[in-house]
């Protein structure tokens, strides 16, 4: 956790990219890789160098052959990322993470408080409809995506996706809770805004997660956005 304190401990000014792991963060993330596929050629490339790549990617924004020379080539990132999501490793890295910073900072490893929000932006003017569609969201006239988050009260990430900006939030919200398989079982409060108020949320959420209570919070009650503690 930062604090002025420590903050020489977080300084990235030493990496040859701020987004490169340090030892002690690789040294968390290491035992979760899964080893490399039987029967396959052996890995020729270090693992941590691969993570080092797709963070470049992640922190910067920028397309795949533009990676720098320096770092693993663009397929190599591209395939294990990949491979990764599909077996679950990147969400098994999420969670364990996740939970170490709950520890860390003295709560519960499971929370049983969450706060549910959206974000409409942009989409890329590439890709067609087929690869990236978009939609309209009419409330903010943003033509693209929306980033659907489900946080904590301390605001650490528990769940997100991505839809078209079309879909309403409390659509949205349905869809982003049926997708979050169940990792957090102790959950009994859901805050949320307006945009998820009414009868149809709230049924479809007591089918998925009969435990969890909505709670409709008024931007006016809460202005500095903090939440009861959980």
């Amino acid at each position: 956790m930062w604090t002025t304190e420590n903050r020489l401990r977080y300084k990235r000014d030493k990496l040859r990219y701020p987004s490169d792991l340090t030892d002690e963060e690789w040294s968390h993330i290491e035992p979760l890789i899964p080893p490399a596929k039987s029967g396959g050629s052996p890995r020729t490339v270090s693992v941590q160098e691969i993570l080092d790549g797709i963070m470049y990617i992640l922190s910067t924004g920028c397309q795949w052959r533009y990676v720098p020379k320096d770092l693993p080539p663009k397929s190599t990132l591209h395939d294990d990322l990949q491979r990764w999501q599909r077996d679950g490793t990147v969400k098994n890295i999420h969670h364990t993470l996740y939970v170490k910073c709950r520890e860390q900072i003295g709560r519960e490893a499971s929370p049983t408080a969450s706060v549910i929000d959206s974000q409409s932006v942009k989409s890329t003017e590439k890709g067609g409809r087929e690869i990236d569609p978009p939609g309209y969201d009419a409330g903010k006239k943003i033509k693209g995506k929306k980033r659907h988050l489900l946080v904590d009260t301390t605001g650490l990430l528990l769940h997100a996706i991505v839809h078209p900006a079309d879909i309403q939030d409390r659509d949205g919200g349905v869809l982003l809770l049926s997708t979050e398989f169940g990792l957090f079982p102790f959950l009994k409060k859901l805050f949320a805004d307006g945009g998820y108020q009414g009868p149809v949320f709230r049924q479809a959420v007591a089918k998925l997660m009969p435990k969890l209570f909505v709670e409709i919070v008024k931007r006016s009650e809460c202005p500095s956005g903090n939440f009861a503690s959980h």
